[in-house]
């Protein structure tokens, strides 16, 4: 590879750009895996929360909190979902204002057919980094996702 178009490896000292760059990295995997169902790994995210609390849908703001996503950016996301007819948004039973966000049965579809794209990115890292240290890796990433003291610098 010729020095010049080389893409630069620099060690960074700051912790969210080295964790910007490996969410890209990562993120074109997922993607590229997901290319045929027509799904980006964001979508598959939403997709695959919606699957676990299928009892018990959601609403925005709980999903919000469980992706770690704003709402507004949460609600940008579910719009090409809902228009695909992937999920609706159900009011809720007890406040009307609220709204619940259900996997349709064409979501519930779609889901498993990404889910099985999602199994090749999933292998394809463990394959190159190991099933230990991936395991290690998710554990401190998720870590670091909840804990609520790296939102702010406020006390």
């Amino acid at each position: 590879m010729n020095p010049q178009t080389a893409p630069a490896r620099r060690e960074s000292a700051c912790f969210a750009t080295a964790m910007r760059k490996a969410s890209r990295r990562l993120s074109q995997l997922y993607d590229d895996a997901m290319e045929s169902a027509g799904l980006r790994s964001t979508q598959f995210a939403i997709l695959a929360e919606l699957d676990a609390r299928s009892d018990e849908p959601p609403t925005m703001a709980v999903l919000a909190d469980a992706l770690v996503i704003d709402r507004s950016a949460l609600g940008h996301n579910l719009r090409p979902l809902e228009r695909d007819g992937f999920l609706k948004l159900v009011e809720g039973e007890q406040d009307r204002r609220q709204r619940n966000v259900v996997l349709t049965a064409k979501g519930k579809a779609k889901y498993r057919e990404a889910h099985a794209l999602w199994t090749t990115a999933q292998k394809r890292f463990t394959d190159i980094y190991g099933a230990e240290p991936g395991a290690a890796l998710r554990a401190t990433l998720l870590d670091i996702a909840y804990d609520d003291r790296l939102g702010t610098l406020k006390d």
